[in-house]
């Protein structure tokens, strides 16, 4: 076998033990999957079924050694004879962040597995040129920083997405999404971008709730720059998520590429705000193919940042559910038989509770004149006997009052014209 300088005498030195204790991988394992994390961008099957294939030491020493299929190696480029590995690991270990890779327990293989299924269906090879093909792949690895564990807040976690030049409705209708969804222990996904994800991300932080921000830069940067204070927030009590090593910069590719993550991560996505064109509608579509429940927010038919919304809702085979809070999303995507919504509360009328008959014997009564029980009975189409029975059921309720000439509505309330 090929001896590859860095990875490989790091091992012969004994710097890097060939396996892990307490459920993590190896020092061996981890590195090499912060190299492939750099070497080639995610979203390409072919690559991710050669490291699944080959294992991550393996494939390392083949790219590295240019012994790779054509398809992986000219993913890889130039970046094949680099080894940023330990540097890379070593800027996260300075910013507080951490490599999370499938050998460890940490790592969310069951929401992830989703993207392992919809693998299965990609063929072999890219009918495009791979470093444009963009497929529903798991990550390689992921950068995490922050507390929290990747794989808890993933177990319970909903992803709220919109437009970026939302409005003053969407960014309402977020925050509001994200404050009860967080006061329901729920995780609060989304992107960290302006609009309805930071809406989002400050919603659940306002309630104490655990929230993750997906990034398509490394977490150690802050993108947009206005919301570092955003993102020092949420690395205190939640994550900052990426699968690009630190220091990778924000290119414009990678935000449809992660956008697949922020679907796979969670059980639903929720759409807020959508243009007809966005890549909040990409998300979504991109939850469907994965088997995740699609839910969307209803706005003014007269917005066009709910042109988006209301085309997901119109089409039947995705099979978009409306939602109006957060109570309905728990529904949607929570337990079954346990996170039920509440019905929603409708106001109390003072005809609540009476029969047909006293409703038509309330309707007959006039406002001003009283008039005896025949005159109500011709009125309301019934027998003098079935007028007498029910009166005093309505002069109980305060709803008639007898008078020497009869009887009336009652003087205090008239609600039998409402």
């Amino acid at each position: 076998m090929t001896a590859v300088p860095g990875l490989d005498e790091d091992m012969e030195q004994g710097l890097v033990e060939p396996g892990g204790v307490d459920g993590t991988a190896g020092p061996a394992v981890r590195r090499a999957r912060a190299w492939l994390s750099r070497a080639a961008e995610p979203g390409s099957v072919v690559f991710w079924r050669f490291v699944e294939d080959a294992g991550p030491v393996e494939a390392v020493r083949r790219l590295r050694a240019g012994r790779a299929p054509d398809a992986v190696q000219a993913l890889v480029g130039a970046r094949a004879g680099q080894d940023a590995s330990l540097t890379d690991l070593l800027r996260a270990q300075r910013c507080g962040a951490r490599l999370v890779v499938p050998e460890d327990d940490e790592w969310p293989g069951g929401p992830l597995h989703g993207l392992a299924l919809a693998t299965a269906g990609e063929p072999e090879e890219p009918q495009h040129h791979p470093a444009r093909t963009v497929s529903l792949v798991p990550p390689v690895a992921l950068w995490v920083r922050g507390p929290a564990r990747l794989d808890e807040l993933a177990e319970r976690s909903v992803a709220v997405v919109g437009a970026r030049a939302s409005t003053a409705y969407g960014e309402h209708v977020a925050a509001e999404l994200g404050h009860q969804l967080g006061e329901r222990g729920w995780t609060v996904v989304s992107g960290g971008a302006f609009g309805i994800d930071a809406a989002a991300h400050r919603g659940a932080l306002a309630a104490d709730g655990p929230t993750v921000a997906v990034l398509a830069c490394g977490v150690d940067r802050a993108y947009p720059a206005a919301h570092g204070a955003l993102f020092h927030r949420i690395a205190e009590s939640g994550l900052l998520v990426s699968e690009w090593p630190p220091g990778a910069a924000p290119h414009r590719h990678r935000f449809l590429v992660r956008n697949r993550l922020i679907a796979g991560l969670t059980r639903g996505t929720v759409v807020v705000e959508a243009a007809a064109r966005s890549g909040a509608q990409a998300t979504a579509r991109r939850a469907q193919r994965l088997g995740r429940q699609l839910m969307v927010v209803p706005g003014p038919v007269t917005s066009a940042m709910s042109v988006g919304c209301h085309e997901l809702l119109r089409d039947t085979e995705l099979g978009a559910v409306l939602v109006s809070g957060a109570a309905h999303v728990v529904e949607t995507v929570g337990r079954l038989g346990e996170d039920l919504a509440d019905p929603p509360e409708r106001p109390t009328g003072t005809r609540d509770g009476l029969s047909d008959l006293a409703v038509r014997v309330l309707d007959a009564c006039p406002v001003r004149n009283a008039v005896g029980p025949e005159r109500l009975a011709r009125v309301a189409g019934c027998d003098v006997l079935e007028v007498l029975r029910v009166l005093p059921v309505l002069e109980l309720a305060d709803l008639v009052e007898c008078t020497d000439a009869g009887w009336r509505l009652a003087r205090t309330r008239t609600p039998g014209r409402a």
